[in-house]
């Protein structure tokens, strides 16, 4: 990279006027984060923007620098979110009418706030591709203003200022900042202030795994649009990286790594517990890879700072995010168990796993007089110790398990799939909902609690993070009345209903 390109771009950024709307955000340092990773780690706040993310930034500079030109009638782009809200904003504040192609992706809580703005929003397209070439097309037909949220000089330098922020806010020796990536617009910015005024600084890229299109074009040398992307990380989801980013890239970035969706999902409890922040998927990405970095360079002792790019994310994805964070980072073990389909067999088995262990699962469904597959899922301590110690319990009491914690079909389906009709049809069976105190042994200490006459054709267990835990539970009737098992049912001292006439159980299960 020639200077004289990197100078052109600092100059750029230094006579930005972000800050007509922008604010200088802070950059916090996070004392639980750093301690556990050994590391000083400090989280560079964008989603306390106006708008919740920094594309205010490159969409204002991009179009002030505009109107200095000529007159502007209507601005157009094509966004899932962010960039969108930073030109309906920028529209907005210079007094011009804009019109926002969002793809079907994106997510309500963007939708709403650009309108809420005062743009005019149009759902076009699967993805971001389909939306910009309907976006082109209306420039083409009504002379509209197109806005690039990444493949522009301005919006580059825009993004630049928060490189300005960062070195005037940590005056220490920094050995790393770590950049989302999606079209490569705030990376390139960065970039170039960084590596002009301090070129010893690292910039690593971030990317998710299935979306990694800056990793791909730096592989072939040139930008390529990916056949596929995930969508999990939309505010990145971009199959190809930007040509003014990449040329800007190419020979100056230090690193790029990959993350996973687990990894994503424990980043945004990493910055939730250590700020109070809840950030969007893609605004979390730089600290997921900050965290893989450490571990994969092995380095301690250095100054880290990573980008909080966005808190705009729905609600309703965050139930997910709580469930997938566990096994990402490693504190949940999934395990697949085969059992004698006998009685007191799985009340064998939990205790074997041992009282000192939190199920977070268990589901089992009779299907045949001889085994039975049983999926549970407990809590462990992080690392490989304690998972080998449970699994080679498990072993050496003849049982055969494997560990799916890895296994994506599991995590994604199988574990709510679990269960049906049970094939055996000359055996009535009750089904009960029972509920207990939520705590470490509780489960065993239920199961310990059932009569030896019990033979459980059912056993479904969630742990929801509640205070109480709930179980269902089918009970096979050979020479017990249910007279003679809710008698029994009612000395154990929990809370239980029958739930044998639910619509649910008798279309699905019974």
């Amino acid at each position: 990279m020639k200077k004289y390109i990197l100078e052109n771009y600092v100059k750029k950024i230094l006579k930005s006027t972000v800050y007509e709307i922008a604010k200088v955000t802070p950059l916090s340092f996070t004392p639980l984060l750093s301690k556990f990773l050994k590391n000083n780690i400090f989280i560079k706040r964008e989603d306390l923007q106006q708008i919740f993310s920094f594309k205010i930034r490159g969409a204002y500079n991009c179009m002030r620098n505009l109107v200095k030109n000529k007159k502007i009638q209507c601005v157009i782009t094509a966004s899932a979110g962010n960039h969108a809200q930073g030109v309906a904003l920028a529209a907005k504040k210079l007094g011009i009418k804009s019109i926002i192609i969002m793809p079907k992706i994106t997510p309500e809580i963007k939708v709403l706030s650009v309108q809420s703005i005062g743009s005019e929003v149009v759902i076009k397209g699967d993805n971001f591709n389909s939306s910009l070439k309907y976006a082109l097309n209306l420039v083409k037909n009504y002379g509209y203003t197109y806005i690039p949220p990444f493949d522009d000089s301005e919006v580059i330098a825009g993004q630049g200022t928060l490189a300005m922020e960062i070195l005037k806010q940590y005056k220490n020796k920094i050995y790393a900042i770590f950049v989302p990536v999606g079209g490569g617009g705030l990376i390139a910015g960065i970039t170039a202030y960084i590596k002009y005024l301090r070129p010893k600084i690292k910039i690593i890229g971030v990317e998710p795994e299935d979306s990694a299109c800056l990793k791909e074009a730096i592989k072939y040398g040139y930008p390529i649009t990916l056949n596929t992307i995930d969508m999990f990380a939309e505010g990145v989801a971009v199959s190809r990286i930007g040509n003014k980013p990449f040329t800007l890239l190419k020979n100056i970035i230090d690193d790029i790594i990959t993350v996973n969706i687990d990894e994503m999902c424990c980043a945004i409890k990493d910055i939730f517990e250590n700020t109070r922040a809840l950030s969007e998927v893609s605004g979390a990405l730089s600290l997921a890879g900050l965290k893989k970095y450490i571990i994969k360079q092995n380095i301690t002792n250095k100054n880290l700072i990573c980008i909080n790019t966005g808190a705009n994310i729905n609600f309703d994805k965050l139930q997910y995010i709580a469930h997938r964070t566990a096994l990402g980072e490693n504190k949940e073990l999934i395990l697949a168990i085969k059992i004698p389909e006998s009685i007191g067999s799985l009340k064998v088995l939990c205790n074997i796993i041992g009282k000192n262990k939190m199920f977070t699962e268990v589901n089992y469904r009779f299907f045949n007089k001889k085994k039975a597959n049983i999926l549970i899922g407990l809590k462990i301590i992080p690392g490989k110790e304690d998972k080998k110690n449970v699994i080679n319990n498990i072993r050496n009491a003849n049982f055969l398990v494997k560990d799916m914690s890895s296994n994506e079909l599991i995590k994604l389906h199988i574990r709510h799939l679990i269960g049906g009709k049970s094939n055996k049809k000359n055996y009535k069976e009750e089904l009960y909902c029972f509920e207990f105190p939520e705590k470490t042994g509780a489960l065993i200490k239920f199961l310990n609690s059932l009569p030896e006459i019990f033979n459980i054709s059912l056993f479904h267990y969630i742990n929801y993070g509640y205070a109480y835990g709930r179980v269902l539970i089918a009970i096979q009737l050979y020479k017990n009345n249910i007279q003679q098992v809710e008698k029994n049912l009612d000395k154990l001292g929990y809370r239980y209903w029958k739930e044998s006439n639910n619509i649910a159980y008798k279309l699905f299960v019974k």
